[in-house]
């Protein structure tokens, strides 16, 4: 790498860092602030700040496409304002070269995107989850921080499970094929010993033409699907979940012919964020190069804000649409980055 490609790449590199923790010390000063009015029980100060700092990992990820794009602008706006671009240009250094460069520093936020999302975010997500769960739940059989799973013909609706995969508040239903309800379960607490699940504090109520029939039990085992490893996908969403997780869980509701489109909108959406990163460096590139090649940094900032802005709306707008109209997630996931790719090429294409 030569000196001009190591200053290049290292001026933007440096910008995008620097937009990453701007961007993300705002993020949570205004998470602090909403977490504070859902205080409640034992959701107290301490929890709140334990949920901050678990959930930093996930919050990281999801700004690291505005952050790229925005410092992709300053960096090379910067440039730009000091004329260094037009030297580099009179010199003979080509747009694809210049590019190839500031697409480095990018890579550097793909492979930190990667890491945060494969190990680190889905293990300290579940953990904030359960702090704030298990600190809000009330001593009630449904709450509002509650959770529904099926298997099969059972309905399984629990109020919070522990970090350690304790399940507390357990209420089952057990229905037939014509929908009528035969069984309901409901016990204090769930525990996984040695690949079993064994209930605590049971009630068992069964249902009949002409009566019910309850019973009560200190202990009550449980015949169920549900692992403690597929047990961390279930209380998860499906954007604080990574690849691997998303791939293992919607393997496991086709085997239950459950609707998978959420989970398979998540799924692509993951995966295609590194070329959505590339993609949003690529227009920001153009706009420096293009229509914002003379204009004040404040200008080049605004319209970064703005253009990150537009793609997250249209990438929540046309995400859900693919679920409601039942067209391939992929396409939806697709389109946002491909418009991106062609207005950064057609820009480029007229600026060189």
């Amino acid at each position: 790498m030569s000196k001009l490609d190591r200053y290049v790449g290292v001026t933007v590199l440096v910008a995008m860092l620097a937009v990453l923790a701007i961007i993300f010390a705002l993020d949570t000063l205004f998470g602090f602030m909403a977490q504070l009015d859902a205080m409640r029980a034992n959701y107290q100060l301490l929890q709140v700040t334990q949920y901050m700092l678990l959930t930093a990992p996930r919050r990281l990820y999801e700004i690291i496409p505005v952050a790229a794009l925005i410092g992709c602008l300053i960096g090379l706006g910067s440039l730009a304002n000091h004329s260094e671009l037009v030297v580099m240009r009179a010199a003979g250094v080509s747009l694809v070269r210049i590019g190839w460069t500031v697409m480095k520093p990018a890579l550097v936020l793909v492979l930190l995107g990667l890491v945060l999302n494969e190990f680190v975010a889905p293990a300290t997500e579940q953990m904030a989850q359960s702090i704030k769960r298990v600190g809000r739940s009330a001593d009630g059989q449904f709450t509002d921080e509650g959770l529904w799973h099926r298997e099969g013909n059972s309905y399984v609706y629990f109020n919070a499970v522990n970090q350690n995969g304790t399940l507390h508040g357990v209420n089952i239903y057990l229905f037939d094929d014509q929908h009528r309800i035969r069984e309901s379960v409901y016990a204090e607490q769930a525990v996984n010993k040695d690949d079993q699940w064994l209930l605590a504090n049971v009630k068992t109520s069964t249902y009949t033409e002409n009566k019910v029939t309850s019973v009560a039990e200190s202990s009550k085992e449980w015949e169920t699907d549900l692992t403690p490893s597929l047990l961390r996908v279930v209380v998860a969403k499906p954007d604080d979940l990574s690849i691997r997780g998303l791939s293992t869980y919607i393997d496991y509701l086709k085997k239950q012919d459950l609707e998978t489109g959420e989970y398979r909108l998540a799924f692509y959406k993951k995966l295609m964020q590194p070329v959505a990163i590339f993609a949003l460096v690529l227009i920001g590139m153009s706009f420096v190069f293009g229509p914002l090649r003379s204009v004040s940094m404040g200008l080049r900032l605004f319209s970064g804000v703005i253009t990150g802005v537009t793609f997250m709306i249209l990438q929540n707008l046309v995400g859900p649409a693919s679920i409601v109209f039942g067209f391939p997630p992929l396409l939806a996931v697709m389109l946002p980055i491909l418009i991106c790719f062609a207005i950064g090429i057609i820009l480029l294409k007229r600026a060189g």
